[in-house]
């Protein structure tokens, strides 16, 4: 082949990588970041979609909303109910992820048959998430009150979830240990000491980005807490008025928040919890999530 034509087909070949190039990279890369942050993950709280639909028409409002996965809440029938409800939503294209328990019965009481009991409950909830297909199970586990110490609080209750972490581990679905206004794990340093401490895969935060506001910031305990955090509750509040708002209406800095998420290299579910309403609220606080993501 002629030299001055294989010459010339080289230089058309890096012009074009000259000329298409830069913009090329620039392409894929910003695709690349937007993949990145889909893997973060929207969700809304069962108790927030009306109230008076069926399971099937809750879910599929869901979906129409803008969300991709469900909280369900305790109490359920059984592990049946569990699974059936499950059905439905993965149906619906929006899977049950977690799965809230919330506030849990021992506290303050140390009687075996209270305590018993309360550990055969969340131990149920756990093989209902399992059912549900379902990775977690929300769980506030203890209080401080007036006659009841913090320093009971912490080890009775670091007790208490070590009973649950065998059937955690049987189930394979984590113990979330939520923030919340309990007058516990009052600094993000002693939370990532709780955990560590319970020495366990199987135990780990459900951290609540509006339940910090009054008294921290939320970007410092997503910094300390790091992997430690499995999945998030959105929520914003005011502290000006002390009151709950709307994502972005409130005190939350929540560029900080992503950037945040970002540093630790946070991927996975941002389930919404705010008060329910009807479908054009529904979309607008779905739209505000992806504002959010977006940041």
């Amino acid at each position: 082949m002629n030299d001055k034509i294989v010459e010339r087909r080289r230089f058309l070949q890096l012009a074009a990588a000259a000329t298409f190039g830069p913009s090329m990279l620039t392409a894929r890369a910003r695709s690349a970041e937007a993949a990145q942050k889909q893997r973060l993950r929207k969700a809304v709280l069962i108790n927030m979609l009306p109230r008076d639909l069926s399971d099937r028409e809750k879910f599929r409002l869901a979906k129409r909303c803008g969300f991709e996965g469900i909280e369900a809440r305790w109490p359920l029938k059984d592990l049946q109910a569990a699974a059936e409800q499950a059905k439905v939503a993965r149906q619906e294209g929006v899977p049950i992820h977690s799965l809230l328990y919330g506030w849990w019965p021992p506290f303050t009481n140390r009687r075996p048959s209270v305590v018993g009991k309360s550990i055969e409950e969340m131990e149920t909830a756990l093989r209902c998430a399992q059912a549900m297909g379902a990775d977690a199970v929300l769980l506030v586990p203890t209080r401080v009150t007036e006659d009841f110490s913090y320093q009971d609080a912490y080890k009775w209750s670091q007790e208490y979830v070590r009973r649950l972490i065998p059937t955690a581990e049987e189930t394979r679905v984590v113990i979330a240990i939520e923030n919340v206004w309990n007058k516990f794990l009052l600094s993000p340093l002693e939370f990532a000491r709780y955990l560590d401490e319970l020495e366990s895969p199987w135990v780990r935060a459900y951290f609540d980005v509006g339940n910090i506001i009054i008294y921290g910031y939320a970007q410092h305990w997503i910094r300390t807490l790091g992997t430690r955090i499995m999945k998030l509750h959105l929520k914003d509040f005011r502290r000006e008025g002390y009151q709950w708002t709307n994502l972005l209406d409130g005190d939350v800095n929540w560029r900080q928040v992503r950037s945040a998420l970002d540093e630790i290299g946070f991927r996975g579910w941002m389930t919404v919890e705010l008060k329910g309403g009807d479908e054009a609220y529904l979309s607008d606080v779905a739209k505000r999530v992806d504002r959010i993501i977006a940041m």
